[in-house]
């Protein structure tokens, strides 16, 4: 959702003739604003990855807990098994002694009931036991099946991106080594496309050969509704000094930005609110600007696309 405002925002402002202070200010601050949004959201989803850590840890400490539990049980099991054991031999001898003295059999028959006492404590401590012992099953088998759901999701998660970064590289490949590269890191696809592939210098109206770039792009985008795209415009730190309509490299950036976004919005099976368009100017280089080539690097536009987390956040929520 947030990523829809910024997208709506952009466009708007791209909409009108040229661009005022207080509009670019204000663009500047919404940018901002939703740069931290990103941020806390990428803290978010390592809080996530740090509590399903901690779940598997609590896992194997209940693991070990029932263990325990189940050795305790054992052990009074045992007891009473040696009790029940005593508790025969006392009453053989109960027996015995029955036919040759009243004293005896009265002091079998005190014996006999503590026995029958201590028997009756250990068979309720026993059955405490094996009701907390269940609960503690139970408790492990809940908690497993949400950790190994979790897991599953997040490597269903990582074998999308994986699938999704190759769809694209198979789509791209005849703009490979045209100033166009795909990579997934950290769960992410990153496709950067050099301005050489897409842009005249000072302009922001993309050239043939990058529309078909960005087309191809966006066939594999519809066919993928549940991740979020980000495109970002960058240049190097030459001074800006083109059209007057735009007031710097901040500003040229996000056009062209903006750009991108409206080809792919040709493809009416790309969902809107999964785009948003920013310009990042000259400040995020992938390169030295102390070189041409550097220069020409870090001139470029970066498509990063993001699987959505909302499954993994509410089974998070659940354990």
């Amino acid at each position: 959702m947030i990523k829809k405002i910024v997208c709506i925002a952009f466009i708007g402002v791209l909409m009108t003739s040229c661009v005022t202070s207080k509009v670019y200010k204000d663009l500047e601050g919404k940018y901002a604003s939703l740069k931290r949004q990103n941020r806390k959201m990428q803290d978010e989803f390592s809080a996530m990855e740090k509590s399903s850590k901690a779940d598997k840890k609590a896992l194997e400490e209940l693991g070990a807990q029932y263990e325990k539990t189940k050795a305790q049980r054992d052990e009074l099991q045992t007891n009473y098994d040696a009790a029940m054991a005593n508790y025969e031999n006392l009453k053989r001898s109960y027996d015995a002694l029955e036919k040759n003295s009243s004293a005896s059999i009265a002091a079998n028959s005190k014996k006999n009931r503590e026995l029958l006492a201590q028997l009756e404590d250990k068979e309720r401590a026993l059955a405490e036991e094996r009701n907390r012992l269940d609960k503690l099953e139970r408790d492990l088998a809940s908690r497993s099946q949400r950790v190994d759901e979790l897991e599953g999701l997040i490597a269903a998660k990582d074998a999308k991106m994986q699938a999704l970064k190759r769809a694209i590289s198979k789509a791209l490949r005849n703009f490979e080594g045209k100033g166009l590269t795909v990579e997934e890191r950290n769960g992410k696809v990153y496709i950067s496309m050099e301005n050489k592939l897409l842009f005249e210098s000072g302009s922001w109206a993309v050239g043939v050969q990058g529309r078909k770039a960005v087309k191809q792009l966006g066939k594999v985008l519809a066919n993928n509704t549940d991740i979020a795209v980000l495109i970002e415009g960058h240049t190097d730190d030459d001074p800006y000094a083109g059209n007057a309509q735009i007031s710097g490299n901040w500003d040229l950036s996000t056009k062209r930005a903006t750009a991108i976004v409206n080809i792919l919005l040709e493809n009416q099976k790309i969902d809107p609110q999964n785009l948003t368009a920013a310009g990042r100017g000259e400040f995020a280089p992938v390169a030295s600007n102390d070189t041409n080539e550097g220069k020409s690097k870090n001139r470029r536009i970066e498509v990063i696309l993001t699987p959505k987390l909302d499954e993994i956040s509410k089974l998070l929520n659940d354990i």
